[in-house]
């Protein structure tokens, strides 16, 4: 699936309904509260914190996908192509951070690193 595709897909799901995509404010609330749940649930695998005695096992995949249903959902109310924005951002970082790492298979060639 395309970015096009997911932003096609949530709109059609969005659009049967009054009410719409939520406010920016709502949103960004919404993007916090996923990210924290993404944020609790690596913590448990790879953190400090523990699980609870008889707490699932959560999902981290779908954590991950709440966080980019509600990007899409910001998107698209916004009138943002996701798609062209996100070949914008690695135009960016292709060309600033092109040097920045040591690509694999090639010894580190700078001082300082």
């Amino acid at each position: 699936m395309t970015l096009a595709d997911a932003q096609g897909r949530v709109d059609a799901w969005v659009s049967q309904f009054e009410e719409g995509y939520f406010d920016p404010l709502t949103n960004l609330a919404r993007l916090a509260e996923e990210v924290g749940e993404l944020a609790r649930e690596v913590n448990h695998r790879f953190g400090q914190k523990t699980k609870k005695p008889g707490e699932p096992e959560g999902d981290l995949g779908m954590e991950l996908a709440d966080i980019l249903f509600v990007l899409v959902c910001m998107a698209n109310r916004e009138h943002i192509d996701l798609g062209a924005e996100f070949d914008r951002m690695m135009q960016k970082v292709e060309t600033r951070d092109r040097d920045r790492w040591t690509r694999k298979g090639q010894a580190r060639g700078r001082a300082g690193g």
